[in-house]
């Protein structure tokens, strides 16, 4: 007989309240606290503050949370976040690589297991990593929990396979990542291991094997996605950013196939 006890989840604030905060709060007890953009976090509401907004939002939330309160941040946006946490002396903040999908609001998360990691993507880091893991997996959701270079590995993998397979599907339009994947291959072969080399190079990291064959295998696990080279800033910019930095010092290129792609498309 299934049990009808739900897990403990330690309550939570929940910013932002689109697909993915709904479903946080869906995973909840009942003693979450849901926020929209904007408004003000409480100061006295313990737990962690679950940030689901996007990136383009992050400035407005953490101007509407208290100071003394930054350190409870756990923040879910994709993409290359580094720069900004450092510009807001936000340092090693929490952060959770979400491989899972919501279609639409009020509908179940579908988690992101692949044919090769078959136990799932989804990783947490920092202090409110384990109560994160803790919620999810009582959403019925995978979630590890990584110390900080794992992690800083796996965002930058995540981080490479938006930046790869929405460039090259961009390039076909009304391609899916699943249509990158089957019929643009070698095109974003070569873009993968160009900016896991970029990133390695920069970061000081030595990424595992077979990064290709994993980010295949996610495409195929969200193949219906649509692709568009978006949120420039926080995807492809990093790497663009690389490639300025490197021309600027009189270094070759270290992503010359990125920056073509980018020109072919009038993105810079």
């Amino acid at each position: 007989m299934a049990s009808t006890t739900k897990t403990k989840v330690v309550p939570a604030v929940i910013v932002g309240g689109g697909r993915v905060g709904r479903a946080l709060e869906d995973m909840g007890n009942g003693g979450d606290l849901l926020v929209k953009r904007g408004d003000p976090v409480p100061l006295d509401f313990k737990g962690p503050i679950l940030v689901c907004t996007r990136n383009d939002d992050l400035e407005a939330v953490l101007e509407a949370t208290p100071r003394p309160r930054w350190n409870d941040l756990v923040f879910f946006q994709n993409g290359m976040l580094e720069p900004w946490f450092e510009s807001k002396g936000l340092g090693d903040a929490d952060q959770v690589l979400a491989y899972f999908a919501v279609s639409k609001l009020g509908e179940p998360p579908v988690d992101g297991k692949t044919d090769t990691n078959p136990e799932g993507l989804t990783a947490s880091y920092g202090k409110w990593a384990s109560v994160v893991a803790e919620r999810l997996q009582a959403g019925g959701l995978t979630c590890k929990v990584l110390n900080k270079e794992p992690f800083q590995k796996q965002m930058l993998e995540k981080l490479i396979w938006i930046s790869a397979f929405m460039l090259v599907g961009a390039r076909h339009p009304g391609t899916t990542v699943g249509g990158v994947e089957k019929e643009y291959r070698s095109e974003v072969s070569s873009l993968i291991a160009e900016l896991a080399s970029a990133a390695a190079a920069e970061k000081g990291l030595v990424f595992e094997e077979a990064m290709e064959d994993r980010l295949c295998a996610y495409s195929r696990s969200v193949s219906h996605f649509p692709t568009a080279v978006k949120e420039f800033k926080w995807r492809n910019g990093w790497f663009y950013s690389l490639s300025e930095k490197a021309i600027a010092a009189g270094k070759p290129d270290p992503c010359p196939l990125h920056t073509a792609w980018l020109k072919e498309l009038n993105v810079v």
